[in-house]
Formats: C-alpha cells, structure tokens, sequence
C-alpha cells in the first residue's frame, strides 16, 4: 500500500516560526493537534503514518505526522497529527481551499533545523526552489 500525504495552506500564518507557535499553542499535553476539517478522506487509510503539509505563502515548509481521523460530535472530523513539526524543503505549491493529496514521491523532504530556511526570505526561497538550486 502507497502511503499518501495531505497539502493544507497554514491560513494567517506568515512564517515557519508563526506556524510552529500556532500548533504548539493548538497541541495538547500528548503533543498531538487536531485539525478540523468538513469531510473524512476516502484514502485516509492510506494517510495513517504520512504527513500533512503546510502551505505558507505558496511553499511548502512543514510537515507533521498523521496519526488518524476522529469523529466530532457537530459531524466533522479531526486530523489528529503528531508534534514536533518538521521542515521541509520549501517547494514551490499553489494554495487552495481546505486539503489535497500529495503522493510520497511528490513530498519535499524533511531537513533539520538550521539548514537552508533560516537566512532567506520566503521570496528568495521560492525563486531557488524554481530554479531547483535548493
């Protein structure tokens, strides 16, 4: 089975640190974070153990870990992840609403805190990514 991977834009959030504040204050003490969203994927089986992405001013530039979808009680369900939020290397992903599958072959990969991310702004990042230099 092909593990799957879910984009998500990180609405109001203008930044990597803005995004990992955001899901620290949303984590409780387990370190998971749930993420509401209107309908249950019909390949969530396959998201168990993948990743949702997060879009930032059209770049991919985190990832954390599905655990699985729980049911709500108002008839949504909930993206259960796991922290910590890792970084990815920004790749160039046009936003839309709500989320989209992303195949394993197609996800950035994760890199460690320091590397390339830090010194660049959102601007120069999506232009080396483009020019596929990062």
């Amino acid at each position: 089975m092909t593990r799957l991977n879910l984009t998500r834009p990180a609405v109001g959030c203008a930044d990597y640190p803005a995004l990992a504040e955001r899901l620290k204050f949303l984590s409780n003490d387990a370190g998971e974070i749930a993420i509401p969203t209107r309908n249950r994927p019909k390949q969530a089986e396959q998201l168990i153990g993948g990743g949702l992405y997060f879009i930032i001013k059209h770049m991919l530039m985190g990832r954390v870990e599905i655990l699985r979808f729980d049911d709500r009680p108002d008839g949504r369900i909930d993206i259960v992840c796991r922290l910590p939020l890792q970084r990815v290397r920004a790749t160039p992903k046009r936003a839309h609403q709500g989320w989209r599958y992303l195949s394993a072959c197609d996800a950035p990969p994760v890199i460690a805190e320091g590397d390339m991310g830090d010194e660049f702004p959102p601007q120069l990042l999506k232009e080396l990514s483009a020019l596929m230099l990062i």
